[in-house]
């Protein structure tokens, strides 16, 4: 029987079929991506073919499976799964949009405003390491900040900081209020963004005893705001951001890499 000891000889794995809820189209792109790049450094051959290692790739993002399992389903050894994936997301996130790219064809889009938002990917850190301690979530992680467009699209999403470092701060670090500027537009951001020049990034009232038109203001801005939510949804429907092993650092990597899948799937739907 599969699972048990008999003597010395290890159990034999078990196999299961699973699905991806991405179009084909994708999986061709990245395996179109990945050839281009064998071609480029004159690769004579691989373990995996093309196909298969953008498979391997968009498995372990979207499930966040451990690639010990995932190497045995393709029968090769965890550090050959380990390079393939780490390859892998490095041609995606190299095709990741720019801030300014994202903000212009915002502009171009007919689109006012953009939506400005943050959130912690949590990691596996011990309470020592306080740098990537977040005091609002309670947690440890990485901060990344995103850019959305009026209808949820996600437009841009921030390198990964320390989880320590508050929402206006990470805005401030990469310039947001600046190319939001430079783009003619102007953002919508949650309470987490108070301090920000007002009138590049507007954020909702707080405190008790508001007057009427003030909560009237906090419920157009929720209104508007409230498509953009779906961004980060979007992101954290990628199992690989459950619970991140690596080092918190590639977390830079993996979400723009992923933020280009999410592109390419978007296109060919």
């Amino acid at each position: 029987m599969r699972g048990r000891w008999r003597g010395n000889t290890p159990p034999l794995p078990d196999f299961y079929p699973a699905a991806l809820p991405l179009s084909t189209a994708t999986l061709r792109r990245v395996s179109t991506l990945i050839r281009a790049h064998r071609k480029t450094i004159r690769s004579r051959w691989r373990r995996l073919a093309p196909g298969d290692q953008a498979l391997l790739t968009l498995a372990y993002l979207h499930k966040g499976e451990r690639l010990r399992h995932l190497a045995a389903g393709f029968g090769i050894s965890e550090a050959t799964a380990w390079r393939r994936v780490r390859e892998t997301i490095g041609l995606l996130a190299a095709k990741a949009t720019g801030l300014r790219q994202a903000l212009r064809w915002a502009k171009r889009a007919g689109w006012a405003f953009v939506i400005l938002d943050g959130t912690l990917i949590r990691t596996q850190r011990h309470r020592i390491d306080r740098p990537f301690f977040s005091g609002k979530h309670r947690h440890h992680g990485m901060n990344l900040q995103a850019v959305a467009s009026p209808t949820g699209e996600l437009l841009w999403v921030s390198g990964a900081i320390r989880g320590s470092i508050h929402d206006t701060a990470a805005a401030r670090i990469w310039l947001l209020p600046r190319f939001i500027k430079e783009a003619g537009l102007f953002a919508l951001g949650d309470k987490g963004y108070r301090g920000l020049d007002e009138k590049l990034v507007v954020t909702p009232f707080w405190g008790r005893g508001r007057p009427a038109w003030q909560k009237e203001h906090n419920r157009l801005h929720a209104r508007l705001r409230g498509p953009g939510e779906r961004a980060f949804a979007q992101l954290k429907q990628w199992g690989v951001f459950d619970r991140v092993r690596c080092d918190p650092h590639q977390i830079t990597q993996i979400t723009k890499a992923v933020g280009v899948l999410i592109e390419y799937d978007r296109r060919s739907r």
